[in-house]
């Protein structure tokens, strides 16, 4: 993860302290821990990632990523592009760094993906939801292998559903 994409997710721009930071870090902790929210987990997963990039960090990180067309910081907007898909049956999740990943059936849910703001890279075969003003100048020549080698790579757990035995 990019220095830049941890100020994304931690929702913090320019000249900034360690103190500030580590506050950042509380707020967003706080406010996606996974007692609160159904993609808890995997946000939380992004924004102890976004701590360690940045946990040592002094000094000016740049202008924060622009909100979304509703409104929303980029940490809201995928937590929120999350909680859409986070149940969908027969898709595999992938976070690399700031970006979301999705495989697997995803065909029958193509409309979900597309109203949650997912986009579909074809190279890939993949869905992914980024940063809004990010812009690749890669033009998709990076595999996921090299994707996951620079970024990291996190799945989450999926959940089951538990059934109960009648006696």
């Amino acid at each position: 993860m990019t220095p830049r994409d941890a100020a994304n997710i931690l929702n913090i721009s320019g000249l900034v302290t360690k103190q500030e930071i580590k506050l950042a870090y509380k707020r967003a902790a706080k406010q996606f821990h996974p007692d609160k929210n159904p993609a808890g987990l995997e946000m939380m997963k992004m924004v102890n990632a976004a701590w360690d990039v940045l946990k040592d960090f002094e000094g000016d990180i740049g202008e924060q990523g622009v909100k979304d067309t509703s409104g929303h910081s980029y940490p809201e907007a995928v937590n929120e592009a999350l909680q859409t898909i986070i149940d969908l049956v027969g898709i595999d999740i992938e976070i690399c760094g700031a970006w979301v990943w999705v495989s697997g059936d995803t065909y029958q849910h193509k409309t979900i993906l597309s109203e949650a703001q997912f986009r579909y890279a074809g190279k890939k075969k993949r869905w992914y939801f980024r940063p809004e003003d990010w812009q690749s100048s890669s033009r998709g020549t990076f595999t996921m292998t090299d994707i996951r080698d620079k970024y990291g790579s996190d799945t989450p757990a999926k959940k089951t559903k538990k059934s109960i035995a009648h006696a």
